[in-house]
């Protein structure tokens, strides 16, 4: 302070910097808004010119001449050409591989597709592979068949041979789990004929006759336990050949049967 008659003057720095900020923002946004109109400008002349170039290219020999398919069994080809949306005379060079793959693999029969470009001629190939049928869910008196991952497989079937038969609800998302164990011993295996998926927690298995065999009741834990259990007792004592309508092995310590 010189003076006691100097008059302060205010501090308007903070202000000015504020209103820059603000016009620089105002500058960003006009700009981001020029560069969006301008690259949608660019994209439609883009797109018109593809368009363009395809329709010329069709006209001159690039046009689809067939579709091939390969690795089909249950799947129609009528399906799978209805599927791809594909027509005689499109441009080859146009088609999306990867939606007709992904069309394609939306078939209830179609695990996997590969599709595929060739020229001269211009066809587009497609490889499937095809589900697995692996069981038959019963679930309110309807039979559903289930591929090897435990998927239900939403198509009319008609089973070709014998099946291991699945029930109750929430069977399909544990068949993977049992069919691991229950597999390893094939003579037990190739006798199972049902697995009963009780109250979404443990699992019956049916023996010999879905209606008449022998029902041999699992534990809810240690499955794998339980069933070598089972294995060891028909091997060294033939537990299941005797006349037996049931085998209890839910106590740790006990084996409970039913003549």
């Amino acid at each position: 302070m010189v003076g006691d008659n100097k008059i302060y003057e205010k501090i308007v720095w903070p202000y000015r910097l504020l209103g820059n900020l603000l016009l620089l923002g105002c500058i960003w946004a006009m700009t981001l808004g020029v560069i969006t109109v301008r690259h949608n400008l660019v994209g439609k002349q883009i797109d018109s010119l593809l368009s363009d170039i395809y329709a010329k290219t069709a006209a001159i020999g690039w046009g689809l001449e067939d579709v091939t398919l390969e690795g089909r069994n249950r799947t129609s080809t009528q399906a799978v050409l209805e599927a791809t949306g594909l027509k005689r005379g499109d441009n080859i060079l146009e088609i999306d591989l990867q939606q007709v793959c992904d069309n394609v693999q939306m078939l209830p029969w179609v695990k996997k597709a590969v599709v595929t470009r060739r020229y001269f001629p211009n066809v587009i190939h497609i490889s499937i592979t095809e589900k697995t049928v692996k069981s038959i869910w019963q679930y309110k008196n309807e039979f559903y068949p289930i591929d090897e991952d435990g998927e239900i497989i939403e198509t009319e079937y008609v089973p070709e041979r014998n099946l291991l038969q699945i029930i109750g609800e929430g069977a399909p998302e544990h068949f993977n789990a049992l069919l691991k164990v229950v597999e390893k011993d094939e003579e037990l295996f190739s006798r199972l004929k049902a697995a009963n998926y009780i109250s979404k927690r443990r699992w019956n298995l049916i023996f010999d006759d879905v209606e008449n065999g022998i029902t041999v009741k699992m534990p809810e834990e240690n499955f794998e336990a339980a069933w070598k259990k089972l294995v060891k007792l028909n091997r060294t004592r033939g537990i299941l050949k005797r006349k037996l309508t049931f085998v209890d092995l839910r106590l740790k310590n006990k084996v409970v049967v039913g003549l």
